[in-house]
């Protein structure tokens, strides 16, 4: 007889229910995962409120944290109980670019929770290689913020980062609060956080950041030269996928700085010649990143943010979190995206509800 559980199944535009479903099948290689909580992802809303889902009916859900409760026999890194934190990504590893390392450049991957089964549901099964554990000293909340504090990472080191230097971040989002501490726990200078938001700003401080700077203040390029004696900062990083943040960035670049674009953008982007001399007089260094894995897979990214949320130095505050909403009531979640600013930090959806 078939085990059956609950999930939030997406059938067509706006149209995502809570029924039964066959359970995943463990394959050879793979962990059937109890799942705790997930994310709710800026790539979740259109494929739930527009036409983006790969296909239908479909289970999203990719930012997770759960329990193994079963392995294949053939799995030799993870036992039942332990608590992990799931990778998404699913590359070929038999391209060109997964060959060389570069998993998020695959062209013929997989998803979990968007080309394949995802975790909102009761459980999901996942390869062997795409759990990471974690130790009892971080939280299943935090686990399900693997995801973003790996692409906060995997982007600081796009701009070959080293530490003691100054650093801005453009965005006090939950991906730009992350990286402000992924640039101070390897050693910079200085972090300043941009925003636009006094309650973030607050956040940035009460996180580590050196200062923050509200970009809607008059004088805010005065405070920048007086922040970094008028060179500007060595290493830039923006992750609001702001039109706005993305060409402020290249007045706040020192000469030779990195500049990496973190955030995806959502409106077509132009520079101004004017914009553009700055990036040839400065020479600085401009380069965008996607997602967060590397060469042995899934990469150190995954492994240290499960090493800094154990020791506490990658630190997690409740704000981050705007609501938690059961798996039988998500569809109410996506709803909320529909008007513009409701939503204030990441939305996550309680399996076991």
């Amino acid at each position: 007889m078939t085990q059956m559980m609950k999930a939030g199944v997406v059938h067509a535009r706006e149209d995502l229910r809570f029924e039964d479903v066959p359970m995943p099948e463990l394959l050879p290689g793979t962990v059937r995962v109890k799942v705790k909580y997930t994310g709710i992802c800026g790539s979740d809303i259109p494929r739930v409120n527009g036409d983006a889902c790969h296909f239908y009916p479909n289970i999203l859900g990719h930012e997770f944290s759960g329990v193994v409760e079963e392995t294949a026999s053939d799995v030799k890194t993870l036992k039942k109980g332990d608590r992990v934190a799931g990778i998404p990504l699913v590359p070929c590893m038999k391209c060109e670019d997964c060959q060389k390392g570069n998993y998020s450049l695959c062209k013929h991957y997989s998803f979990i929770g968007s080309r394949q089964q995802g975790s909102f549901a009761e459980y999901v099964v996942v390869p062997e290689q795409n759990a990471v554990r974690f130790d009892d000293s971080v939280s299943f909340e935090q686990g399900a913020f693997f995801e973003p504090a790996t692409v906060a990472l995997h982007g600081l080191e796009r701009t070959g980062y080293q530490g003691g230097h100054t650093v801005a971040i453009l965005g006090g989002g939950t991906v730009g609060m992350m990286t402000m501490q992924w640039a101070k726990i390897f050693g910079a200078s200085k972090v300043v956080v941009f925003d636009i938001v006094k309650e973030r700003l607050d956040l940035a401080l009460r996180l580590g950041a050196d200062a923050g700077v509200n970009t809607l203040d008059a004088d805010f390029e005065d405070q920048v030269k007086a922040l970094t004696n008028g060179r500007g900062f060595d290493y830039v990083y923006e992750t609001a996928g702001n039109t706005i943040t993305m060409k402020m960035a290249f007045r706040l670049a020192a000469n030779k700085a990195g500049v990496c674009f973190i955030g995806t953008p959502t409106r077509e982007l132009s520079f101004t010649v004017d914009e553009w001399e700055m990036m040839n007089r400065k020479e600085f260094t401009l380069t965008g990143s996607w997602m967060s894995y590397s060469a042995p897979f899934p990469g150190h990214e995954w492994a240290l943010t499960a090493h800094y949320f154990g020791n506490g130095q990658l630190k997690f505050d409740d704000s981050f979190i705007y609501k938690i909403v059961p798996l039988s009531e998500m569809a109410q979640a996506f709803e909320w995206f529909k008007t513009p600013g409701t939503v204030k930090g990441k939305i996550l959806v309680d399996s076991e509800r």
